[in-house]
């Protein structure tokens, strides 16, 4: 008898979604298995149970197809959604010549460019997009006025945004220009908007933001609209890397609180040994 497993873990495995947007489609009620509606928890067969997403059925033999992964280099305009109701330019319009069906690992807001990476292998999906192993991700941010000290030193050591605290970001000037400043800024989480509510935050306008790489993988020359097979090397030295974040989150975890006076002491230490 084949291993049983939750529903929306067969469907992210059969490269349908990731598996947070497999349990967002088995709450709408799109997902059936052997004709009754699916529940969240609801375990398969993948091999002898009939599951559905809207009327239409997922086939197992999609566990067997080819895993990939993909780099492409999103344009301005173009929204991160497999479908877009509203028929905006989505991404799905710059891979229509991948014959399996692909999915963001993350998104990058319509104004917002670069580094997007896809697959069918919702297994490292699931790991990638995890708190645990959150991947850090570096932006070339293009901000109006002049970044000043202050704002600087605001953007690094964590914000208050939407009732949240950021974790600190490590934040780097590339170019300082009247008027203007461009910043390097690599993000531990994945927010909403993060980077941008964080620099209005500040006093700061985003005239530009670009993700430039993800962990040890860098969009390189990849050109606007276009592009690649991550090589056999990258999607193990992601992979590595996830792992390695999930690790040293695990390990910190298990950590006891310092005192109060250690905590004032790491925390004081901490933010003056920011590199700007």
């Amino acid at each position: 008898m084949a291993e049983l497993c939750r529903v929306q873990k067969m469907l992210a495995d059969c490269g349908v979604a990731s598996r947070r947007k497999a349990e967002e489609m088995i709450r709408d009620g799109r997902v059936t298995v052997n004709g009754a509606p699916a529940q969240l928890g609801d375990k398969v067969d993948p091999s002898r149970d009939r599951v559905c997403l809207d009327g239409e059925p997922v086939s197992a033999r999609a566990l067997d197809e080819e895993r990939l992964y993909l780099m492409l280099h999103k344009p301005r305009g173009f929204i991160t959604t497999m479908h877009d109701e509203r028929d905006r330019k989505d991404v799905t319009m710059l891979l229509k010549d991948i014959p399996q069906r692909v999915y963001p690992i993350g998104r990058l807001d319509r104004d917002s460019e670069g580094l997007l990476l896809f697959t069918n292998d919702g297994a490292f999906a699931n790991k990638m997009m995890h708190p645990s192993g959150h991947v850090p991700k570096t932006y070339r941010v293009t901000v109006r006025p002049r970044v000043n000290e202050n704002q600087l030193v605001a953007l690094s050591s964590g914000m208050v945004i939407d009732g949240v605290l950021t974790q600190p970001a490590t934040v780097r000037v590339l170019q300082d220009e009247p008027g203007r400043s461009v910043l390097e800024i690599v993000l531990k989480e994945g927010r909403n908007r993060q980077i941008r509510k964080m620099c209005e935050q500040a006093g700061l306008e985003v005239a530009r933001l670009k993700r430039t790489a993800i962990g040890p993988i860098r969009l390189g020359m990849l050109q606007p609209g276009e592009y690649r097979p991550l090589t056999p090397k990258e999607v193990k030295a992601l992979k590595a890397f996830s792992a390695a974040v999930a690790r040293k989150a695990q390990a910190s975890a298990k950590k006891p609180a310092p005192k109060t006076n250690e905590r004032k002491k790491t925390a004081y230490k901490g933010r003056t040994s920011k590199k700007y």
